[in-house]
């Protein structure tokens, strides 16, 4: 897959990318990147929201909507993910971030719950209809995607976007089911 010469290592950034349904939540989610970039950057960032849109494109939501999450849904100077959100928001406005709708940063109660939204007042085309979470590190990703499969009763996929080809990545701990899964996500995002 990495290597240069040979590989499928495409020019940007590889991300992981788990395709998620949940009984709990009203739409299909995907979450990035729980198994690949650790501390992203802003421009890493950037990268794998461009990512998980082209997936969430060929799997039919035209215009995903984005959050990119935080611990809190205000910009402090001191918590670099919520300087980042804004950024990307920003970034998303200006057209510089393109076929989707970004709005942070969001905490995850709002990313996925209209009514947490309205209880604490924000006005958001993304609050409660997030189709993409975009984590701050790989730490949190990997943490929420095992506690919606493992204690939420959810089935995912997870690949690998960015490369000239989906990558399936399952863990070893993944049940056949959320394998096979997988494989029939990068078999319909193919040419993504």
């Amino acid at each position: 897959v990495l290597d240069r010469e040979e590989g499928l290592r495409g020019e940007g950034l590889l991300s992981h990318v788990a395709v998620l349904h949940s009984p709990h939540v009203d739409r299909m989610l995907l979450l990035t990147d729980g198994a690949i970039t650790p501390a992203p950057d802003l421009s890493q960032k950037v990268q794998m929201v461009q990512n998980a849109v082209r997936i969430a494109r060929r799997l039919g939501v035209l215009i995903p909507k984005v959050a990119p999450l935080a611990a809190v849904e205000v910009v402090n100077p001191a918590m670099q993910a919520t300087v980042d959100a804004a950024l990307l928001t920003m970034m998303n406005r200006r057209g510089q971030i393109q076929d989707c709708v970004i709005d942070g940063p969001l905490a995850m109660d709002l990313a996925l719950s209209q009514e947490a939204a309205r209880r604490k007042g924000i006005q958001s085309d993304v609050a409660g209809r997030a189709d993409i979470l975009l984590f701050p590190a790989i730490e949190a990703a990997n943490s929420v995607l095992k506690t919606f499969t493992f204690a939420g009763d959810s089935l995912f996929g997870g690949l690998v976007a960015g490369a000239a080809a989906p990558i399936v990545l399952s863990s070893r701990a993944d049940s056949e089911d959320s394998k096979l899964y997988s494989i029939a996500c990068a078999a319909s995002v193919a040419g993504a």
